[in-house]
């Protein structure tokens, strides 16, 4: 009996290898578009979260009255640029004013930020801050009321050289309610005591540096440190309007 003719260029292996080649096919150019799908992603994430930083940076800038850093939460921006809310974002400056004091650093957080009513408000969900000011930020704040500041964390006072130094005064910040109150606690030169009104102007000074908080912060912690004084601050839900007075830009992104 002859032997059965060979099987050339066809039947199940050429089958087989044309399949193999359409799979490679369609793996190459799947590997292609994903690259391109997130390549695309990547590009358009990077654009919104520039575009968001700036808006919300410009926005909370104005709010807190000096240079800030601004990052934001775990949130694809891409989704903000839609629905218009961030999950968090937290706030850097290191010379923050805050009423009439100056060189305050900072350090908040604001969580579950949301734009609305076509960027003339936004809510803020939660928010809790640090912040820390030195004797020397304290002492320009008081101009020339005072000649310079020192701090005793172990009596939780601040005293303070009047009069070139020929005087001195010492206070006590406290919390009262939610507010920060500056008690005087002595106050005198040469044994003598001080001028009333050079003494009310320096509290009344240092309580208002110690009251004026945006956004809705309140303090509930004060302490005195070596280096001056470490305010912690809280903040619940709270709605932020845009200031029409100061022609300052809506809150949208």
């Amino acid at each position: 009996m002859p032997p059965p003719p060979a099987n050339v260029g066809g039947g199940q292996g050429g089958s087989s290898g044309i399949r193999r080649n359409r799979k490679k096919t369609l793996l190459i150019v799947s590997l292609v578009l994903a690259l391109l799908l997130a390549g695309g992603l990547a590009g358009g994430e990077a654009y919104a979260r520039n575009k968001v930083e700036k808006c919300i940076s410009s926005q909370f800038q104005a709010q807190m009255g000096s240079k800030i850093d601004v990052s934001l939460g775990w949130k694809p921006l891409l989704l903000t640029m839609f629905d218009n809310k961030v999950s968090s974002v937290t706030v850097d400056s290191d010379d923050t004013k805050f009423g009439p004091a100056q060189g305050m650093v900072v350090h908040a957080t604001f969580n579950d930020v949301e734009m609305n009513d076509g960027g003339k408000q936004a809510r803020v969900g939660s928010s809790d801050a640090d912040v820390t000011w030195s004797n020397e930020g304290i002492t320009k704040t008081l101009g020339g009321l005072v000649s310079g500041t020192t701090s005793d964390p172990n009596t939780g006072t601040l005293s303070f050289a009047v009069l070139g130094g020929l005087a001195q005064l010492q206070v006590q910040p406290k919390i009262v309610g939610d507010k920060i109150e500056v008690d005087t606690l002595q106050a005198s030169l040469l044994g003598f005591g001080l001028p009333t009104d050079l003494v009310s102007g320096i509290v009344k000074l240092m309580t208002e540096s110690l009251q004026a908080y945006p956004m809705g912060l309140t303090p509930n912690k004060v302490e005195v440190t070596k280096d001056g004084l470490h305010v912690t601050l809280k903040g619940g839900n709270t709605v932020l309007q845009a200031d029409q007075s100061q022609q300052q830009q809506p809150l949208t992104c």
